[in-house]
């Protein structure tokens, strides 16, 4: 978007257009106006622009982008489009990231999972959860298995909700129901868990793999 003086010319050390300006830390009930400024201070300092430099650009006084970027001042649209011009940004990059919810988020080390035994399990074996604390509804449960002990025997597991597995070290033979899967490292296999399932053979060990349980709505 245009409005820049014919004249002007930008900064030798001017970096190249960004896609869209770093992210800011904030609270969900910042002011648009501060999340404007705030945006606009920190893609000016990545493009190693000072307020004198994208004033001139953008055509207006050092002390009203002062203001604008502290947020003490409301730009029309006409002078913000020219404040993005001059430190490459565009006006739907600015505002991408305003009114995005924080959300929760949960992170789990490597190794740092709850480790929990199943019924029926007793030896060479670990159960690592690697979510947990999710409120009084599970909506699902992932886990981390490792066997490396070949004789164990393992029971029938049943439960509501589908599952699935994925393979990432050694072998074993998976009986769901009636039928019998050889499971190798990179194969998947999804199903129904109120059909008894479980591990029928460990063909080589030590075996790894991935187990993500996914309750519906009313099953927990």
């Amino acid at each position: 978007m245009g409005g820049m003086s014919a004249n002007a010319s930008r900064p030798a050390h001017q970096l190249p257009a960004t896609a869209a300006p770093a992210r800011l830390s904030r609270a969900s009930n910042v002011s648009l106006g501060s999340f404007v400024g705030a945006a606009l201070k920190k893609q000016r300092q990545i493009q190693r622009l000072t307020i004198q430099d994208v004033a001139d650009l953008a055509g207006i006084s050092r002390g009203m982008l002062s203001r604008i970027e502290n947020g003490q001042a409301t730009p029309s649209l006409d002078t913000l489009a020219r404040v993005c011009a001059a430190v490459s940004l565009s006006l739907s990059s600015l505002f991408k990231d305003h009114d995005t919810p924080d959300g929760i988020a949960r992170h789990v080390p490597q190794g740092k999972g709850m480790v929990v035994v199943r019924r029926g399990t007793k030896r060479g074996h670990s159960y690592e959860l690697l979510s947990y604390d999710q409120g009084p509804k599970k909506r699902f449960e992932p886990f981390l298995i490792t066997l490396d002990d070949q004789s164990e025997v393992f029971p029938r597991f049943q439960h509501p909700g589908m599952e699935f597995l994925y393979m990432l070290k050694g072998q074993l033979d998976y009986r769901h129901g009636n039928q019998v899967y050889s499971l190798k490292p990179g194969d998947a296999l999804t199903f129904e868990g109120d059909i008894p399932h479980g591990p029928e053979r460990l063909v080589k060990v030590p075996i790894q793999f991935l187990a993500i349980i996914h309750y519906d709505g009313d099953e927990t």
